[in-house]
């Protein structure tokens, strides 16, 4: 399990931004994913434990890159065309290689490049009379040809530890002769939702309820991060059932995740159980929605606490949890690169806090994206990310934004790829 030291993280009313404290991810929490080793066609996705080397060249010898003749660029005539007798012909696949020694050898793409030959004429570029055919001047020595290793030479790294492996990755292992590689094994997380309001969906609502929803919101990206998830329902708002059910998933999980009950009224208990537990380190992150949001530990495991609003929920999951997950779990955390847009909408907001608003992304007249504000105000609002194309950034230092300023987009694909 994590261990995670007292000092890690400042209790303070200050409030942190989201760099500092994925700064702080980085700099105070270890990995603690194992290691396993499994086929590459099962490493879709998964982390790479260990930097990858090719163990042989790719291609492993030189073979012609297009269907054409072979020769030895020493044999064509300086100006003008050369005529070459064809003494042999070589297929993908051949076992022996012929001689280009004073002529032209007809090869196939992927076929081994006969002795001697350096050079390939495309089958298109040249005239073929019986045994003989006619080369036009001008191509340059090594055209039309793979050198061995000219893709990856035996014993270069071709996959970097921490990489979230990629079929591409994965095709470049199996094409240097890998069939397996090591990954980090998944992390286990389990997910709490807290409030007495909330009832599971499909359930007779009672007066005062409402259907828990951010179960599912959570588990699903998780699980799409590559994680285990374990569903552990719907924690009352009881200090002691908090408890219990807090100490029994620690053991048995690398994270634990709750949505709700870490504000400051009277009925939200979780900064008051973990800090019984093992320690509340409570950061107040400036952003917009996402406060509250909560990080401690129970026992030597990590906690975040979550706000109860779905939209906070999704913000804070992406921003915040995204790159612990890949911290705690062995990958290279790629800060996301957003696309710039015009934004249609005016909005105010507070300097030293940044701002996520959910938009439409449409094409103006003259080409441009352009950012269209969902029409409504809320964290709450579920709707708000199911008709919205993801969160433009108003950033930390702006204070207000205008129609035809540009902005920074972070589409919902691009927070979960």
């Amino acid at each position: 399990m994590v261990q995670l030291s007292d000092d890690c993280f400042a209790v303070g009313s200050a409030l942190m931004t989201v760099e500092e404290a994925v700064a702080l991810i980085a700099e105070r929490l270890p990995i603690v994913a194992g290691i396993e080793t499994v086929p590459l066609m099962h490493a879709d996705r998964r982390i790479a434990a260990e930097d990858s080397f090719a163990q042989s060249d790719l291609p492993p010898f030189a073979n012609s890159a297009v269907d054409g003749y072979a020769v030895r660029h020493a044999d064509l005539a300086p100006e003008g065309e050369t005529v070459l007798r064809v003494s042999g012909r070589l297929a993908a696949g051949a076992t022996h290689s012929e001689s280009a020694a004073g002529s032209a050898v007809r090869v196939f793409t992927g076929a081994p490049m006969p002795k001697g030959a350096d050079t390939v004429f495309m089958q298109e570029d040249v005239e073929r009379e019986g045994d003989f055919v006619t080369l036009p001047a001008g191509l340059r020595k090594g055209s039309n040809m793979r050198p061995a290793g000219e893709d990856a030479a035996r014993g270069a790294r071709i996959i970097e530890a921490g990489r979230r492996l990629r079929a591409q990755d994965l095709a470049l292992a199996a094409a240097t002769g890998m069939d397996r590689i090591a990954v980090r094994q998944k992390l286990r997380v389990a997910i709490f939702s807290t409030g007495d309001e909330l009832a599971e969906a499909g359930a007779q609502l009672a007066p005062g309820a409402i259907y828990e929803s951010n179960r599912v919101l959570v588990s699903t990206l998780l699980t799409r991060l590559g994680t285990e998830v374990s569903d552990l329902g719907i924690l009352r708002d009881d200090p002691e059932a908090l408890s219990r059910a807090l100490s029994a998933a620690a053991p048995h999980h690398d994270l634990i995740l709750t949505t709700g009950g870490v504000s400051t009224g009277e009925e939200d208990h979780v900064k008051t159980v973990v800090d019984e537990l093992g320690g509340m380190m409570f950061w107040r992150l400036a952003i917009k929605p996402g406060r509250p949001l909560a990080m401690g530990k129970i026992g030597d495991t990590p906690l975040v606490g979550l706000p109860g609003n779905p939209a906070a929920v999704y913000v804070t999951l992406a921003l915040f949890v995204r790159p612990l997950l890949a911290r705690l779990g062995g990958a290279t955390f790629v800060r996301l690169v957003p696309q710039e847009v015009r934004s249609t909408f005016k909005a105010k907001k507070r300097l030293r806090r940044r701002e996520y608003i959910r938009v439409s992304i449409s094409r103006a007249a003259d080409g441009v994206l352009e950012a269209r504000k969902f029409p409504k105000e809320g964290a709450g609002l579920l709707t708000s990310l199911t008709e919205s194309d993801g969160l433009a950034e108003i950033g930390d230092n702006v204070k207000s934004t205008a129609p035809g300023d540009m902005i920074a987009f972070y589409p919902h694909e691009l927070l979960w790829s």
